[in-house]
């Protein structure tokens, strides 16, 4: 998992290299319970900003590896928008590819990022978690930003970082 953060640092620092500019790390992304304890994704792109590497990526949480082994990916660019989904379960229109398990995984971390994919690359979405994470969630939280804050909060803190 180390890795994979050190591969994505160093492809967002040659993309901030060439273009002069420092991309933020934003809480535009968190998750949660569904009422049945199903794992859920919430996006907060801001506006409709063009995105791209929308993806969520799982690996045990010792292993220094860039590899994913639960999760999924969504090719190309698409414009953002408000979303929220079962965690394994993108929209179909997203045509998402699997990879590897497709459930939360009790020693694994997970990332579910995205970023602004226009020329000013201006920010990633981002939201890290482990599964004790979700498990000690209360109803109506969320965890984003390296905690668990309401919904309510979370909206709030998304709409002021954009």
């Amino acid at each position: 998992m180390r890795r994979a953060g050190v591969a994505v640092a160093g492809a967002v620092g040659g993309v901030l290299l060439l273009s002069g500019c420092g991309a933020e790390l934003l809480p535009l992304a968190a998750v949660r319970l569904d009422a049945s304890g199903a794992p859920q994704a919430v996006l907060r792109p801001c506006g409709d900003d063009l995105i791209h590497g929308l993806s969520l990526t799982g690996a045990p949480a010792e292993e220094d590896s860039d590899r994913n082994l639960s999760g999924w990916k969504v090719p190309g660019e698409r414009h953002g928008s408000d979303a929220e989904f079962p965690l394994f379960e993108p929209p179909a229109a997203w045509h998402a590819q699997a990879v590897g398990q497709q459930r939360v995984i009790p020693t694994y971390s997970y990332r579910l990022a995205f970023g602004k994919g226009e020329s000013d690359y201006e920010y990633t979405g981002l939201v890290t978690f482990r599964a004790a994470d979700l498990a000690a969630l209360e109803p109506g939280h969320v965890w984003a930003d390296g905690r668990a804050m309401s919904l309510g909060e979370f909206e709030g803190l998304a709409e002021d970082s954009c």
